[in-house]
């Protein structure tokens, strides 16, 4: 079987050029700075009305840690009845103790709530204590999938851990590596990881198309990004790692 891909898309835009390229679903995500926060209503519903795939969602209220207040978790529920009632097909979540352990009645409460939708744990995974404590205890929750880039910076890094965690699962739920992976190295992860699902943002920098430019001023003091510069998905990049995932999959 084909190794299948993940994308990551933090615009609508960038959502349809993934499954242009051939993605087998798309995570989408706000907040690209932070790492993924929870996007728009109008950017969800927008991406439902043009992606077929299946789309996942990001449920994360802000950056920063995992560990979340009370009022937080109500924004969590109420963001992931949205995403249903939209029409996605999954969301991925993801909440810790502050001891670095799985909050095992935090997730609960959203699986539940996300239900029948499928749920994958973002990589909060990857600031666990005990990865493989955690990971029984995010298959015993029913979880669907969990993204990691085995607890480096990069899934290449990580490789060890991620094949490790994918004997452990032994298909019970989908080992998900990310971060870094491109058209490179894609089939090296592929076949040390031992993995059926790859995530990627398959992105470039767009020049913005803005003449006039106020070089001195930014929207985030701790943006380290250009403001006239733009992320978004690359058609070619996801047609180019699923290429080498097919070609890699029909030659073992």
């Amino acid at each position: 079987m084909t190794t299948r891909l993940e994308i990551c898309s933090y615009s609508v835009e960038s959502a349809i050029k993934a499954q242009s390229g051939g993605a087998d679903r798309i995570e989408l995500c706000g907040g690209r700075l932070e790492g993924g926060t929870t996007p728009s209503y109008g950017m969800i519903q927008q991406a439902r009305k043009y992606i077929h795939v299946d789309l996942h969602t990001i449920i994360r209220p802000r950056g920063g840690d995992f560990v979340y207040s009370e009022l937080e978790f109500e924004e969590m529920v109420q963001d992931i009845r949205m995403a249903k009632n939209i029409g996605c097909d999954g969301v991925v979540i993801g909440s810790l103790t502050i001891d670095g352990k799985v909050d095992i009645e935090g997730n609960k409460r959203l699986i539940k709530e996300a239900r029948p939708m499928k749920v994958t744990f973002h990589r909060a995974f990857d600031m666990v204590d005990n990865p493989s404590e955690a990971l029984e205890e995010l298959i015993n929750l029913g979880v669907d999938g969990v993204l990691t880039s085995g607890q480096c910076m990069t899934a290449e890094e990580g490789i060890e851990l991620i094949a490790d965690l994918a004997k452990q699962a032994a298909g019970r739920i989908d080992i998900i590596p990310a971060s870094g992976i491109n058209p490179s190295n894609v089939q090296r992860i592929q076949s040390e990881g031992g993995v059926n699902w790859m995530h990627s943002s398959a992105s470039v920098t767009v020049e913005s198309k803005m003449r006039y430019r106020n070089n001195s001023v930014t929207m985030s003091k701790e943006s380290r990004s250009s403001e006239f510069e733009i992320t978004a998905v690359d058609e070619e990049t996801v047609k180019a790692m699923k290429k080498a995932l097919f070609v890699y999959s029909n030659t073992i």
